[in-house]
């Protein structure tokens, strides 16, 4: 089917939407008034493609790679996600983790092109307004950002907003979600970040954060705006401060639909990895006992995801939650201390106080840790030989980002367990081999969910985020490692087929949420194909001639 574009000649080429560049036909171009403005000879989106990786092979790092890759999503949005597409294993850790934790630190140094909305605070009382120049009106996903808590790097300000951008292109990328029902935006509260606070060249508001009850009229105005204009549109919450982010997710999970990426597509990706560690461990999940460093948000989310996964299994949720045991900062999370959140209660222990992490270990006996304290080498080589000692096959999952934040490195982990840990990270880790075997790290990276997950609210029109479509997500991830990724050591679906992981995890939660009376529209014959018949595809438009 052909279709016309909405602008012509200069203007169609500066639309990425709509933009073929050079590979206007010569029809194309006499009828849209692009002859001249382009060199004469048309070329294939392959011919593009082969330029772009050439253009890519001769930079020296990977964030001037980020940098070219965004210029290019600016001016022909099918390029960059056939790019991106072509080699998802590749082009990942360029537009998201790692490389985006220095993309949002030198954000004001390197801004070029603006991408979604900045709502500042300054705007209370008018954000229906600003939200309504965006120019697309069917709006199905938003992923927002406060800025505070951005990657393991802390308060960054409006250059937070690498991160939405990025999580945006990897809804597209990863699981077929079509670009133009995606909006990032960044919430500007102000920033308590000093060396942002006097940069000349800081872009957000020049102010100390805003908290308390103008910070919560912020919040839920800008969530009435989007049920108002955009009632189909879900919501993600990314790298809010635990503090926010907890209470936020609490508020709104049953009212709208909405989820928080951090906490519970943490969680999901953590649990689908401990459900593909039991498969070489040979063990059951109510048997395990996991010992999290870190008492955040994304802590007690893993931790609870898992008790209720436990639960499922037939044990008690009090005795479940017993099995998953936080260490912060101040140490063991027990009863007795009274520095305590609300959200970190349900998994305080009855239990003297312990303060180093290995004595934890030996009290403890955990079959697994995670690591989500954005605090690097904790795990280190006491910490590892323990776990090993105690456990055939120790669970040994270092889940921050970004990569200098990881608390102990593949190597690490493989070398001081002889071998042995069932190994995960957050950010990606090259193979290791230790005395002749080669081990394939596997990386518990948010993008084996949240796409799927998008992808399955997007084909349902689902009303609502539930907990349980987690645990499914988890499940459906785990179920596509193989027998030879687990002899490798890779307990996740390799990422060079991420997108057919994605459609596959969308099916199982898209069942899910038709099983359940969520969706928005009615069931179809086939979930599978009509999940797929709603997958983006990055070739360009047929244009009407």
């Amino acid at each position: 089917m052909s279709t016309e574009p909405a602008t012509v000649g200069y203007e169609l080429l500066r639309t990425p939407r709509l933009n073929k560049g050079t590979a206007f036909t010569e029809a194309e171009r006499r009828a849209y008034h692009l002859e001249g403005l382009l060199p004469p000879r048309p070329v294939t989106l392959e011919l593009q493609m082969a330029r772009i990786h050439a253009e890519l092979s001769n930079l020296d790092n990977n964030l001037q790679k980020y940098m070219f890759l965004s210029d290019l999503q600016a001016r022909n949005e099918t390029l960059y996600y056939a790019i991106l597409m072509s080699d998802p294993a590749t082009f990942m850790p360029i537009v998201y983790t790692p490389t985006v934790g220095e993309a949002c630190q030198k954000f004001d140094q390197i801004f070029r092109i603006p991408r979604g909305l900045y709502l500042p605070i300054t705007a209370l009382g008018r954000l229906k307004e600003l939200l309504s120049h965006w120019p697309q009106k069917d709006v199905r996903f938003i992923v927002v950002t406060d800025g505070e808590r951005i990657l393991g790097l802390g308060d960054l300000g409006v250059g937070g907003m690498g991160i939405p951008i990025g999580k945006l292109s990897l809804y597209t990328a990863c699981a077929g979600i079509p670009p133009q029902y995606c909006l990032p935006i960044t919430l500007d509260v102000g920033t308590n970040n000093p060396e942002l606070l006097e940069d000349p060249l800081y872009l957000g508001l020049n102010q100390k954060r805003v908290r308390g009850a103008d910070y919560a009229a912020f919040i839920d105005e800008f969530v009435q705006a989007v049920q108002e204009l955009y009632p189909k549109c879900c919501i993600q919450w990314e790298d809010f401060a635990n503090f926010n982010a907890v209470p936020i997710l609490e508020l709104y999970r049953d009212k709208i639909c909405t989820y928080n990426d951090d906490i519970q597509g943490t969680a999901a990706v953590a649990l689908a990895g401990v459900f593909a560690a039991l498969r070489i461990s040979k063990q059951k999940l109510t048997e395990q006992r996991f010992l999290f460093l870190g008492g955040g948000s994304a802590a007690t989310g893993i931790a609870e995801l898992i008790s209720q996964a436990m639960a499922l299994e037939g044990l008690d949720l009090k005795a479940a939650r017993a099995r998953n045991v936080l260490f912060d900062i101040n140490g063991l999370v027990v009863r007795s201390r009274n520095d305590l959140a609300d959200f970190q209660r349900p998994f305080a222990l009855e239990h003297a106080p312990i303060t180093k992490f290995v004595y934890a270990i030996k009290e403890l006996r955990p079959t697994g840790i995670i690591g989500v304290s954005t605090v690097p080498k904790l795990f280190n080589q006491s910490v590892i030989e323990t776990m090993a000692d105690i456990n055939k096959r120790p669970i040994i999952f270092p889940y921050s980002n970004p990569t200098s934040r990881s608390e102990c490195t593949a190597e690490e982990a493989y070398r001081w367990s002889q071998g042995r840990a069932i190994f995960a990270s957050g950010s990606p880790f090259p193979p290791v081999e230790i005395e002749g075997q080669s081990f394939t790290p596997g990386q518990g990276n948010n993008v084996y969910i949240f796409p799927a997950m998008g992808m399955a609210i997007f084909a349902t029109e689902a009303k609502r985020v539930t907990e349980e479509m987690f645990i499914v997500a988890a499940k459906a991830v785990a179920e596509q490692v193989t027998e030879k990724n687990l002899a490798d050591g890779l307990i996740y679906p390799p990422q060079s087929k991420i997108l057919e992981a994605s459609l596959h995890v969308a099916t199982r939660v898209a069942e899910y949420i038709y099983d359940h009376d969520l969706a928005g529209v009615p069931r179809p014959a086939d979930i599978s194909t009509h999940i797929r018949a709603c997958a983006y595809k990055p070739v360009y438009p047929a244009f009407a001639v």
